[in-house]
């Protein structure tokens, strides 16, 4: 190979390896959005869990007084 060949081959070497740390980080990205989602629900959950909790022992007091 002559050396022009070598620095296209080089070239096109650093391409695909940029092309797949640019996907590597969309797809880290991506999970950590889906991670963000299933945090928010999970606090929703927790937070609906904690209402009812203080609904029944507003409740429970009303029954004792």
């Amino acid at each position: 190979m002559d050396n022009t060949t070598l620095k296209r081959s080089k070239k096109m070497e650093l391409m695909h390896e940029n092309l797949a740390r640019a996907q590597m980080r969309a797809r880290l990205g991506e999970a950590q959005e889906m991670r963000r989602g299933h945090q928010l629900a999970q606090a929703k959950r927790l937070s609906r869990k904690a209402e009812k909790a203080a609904q029944q022992a507003r409740l429970a007091l009303a029954r004792v007084l």
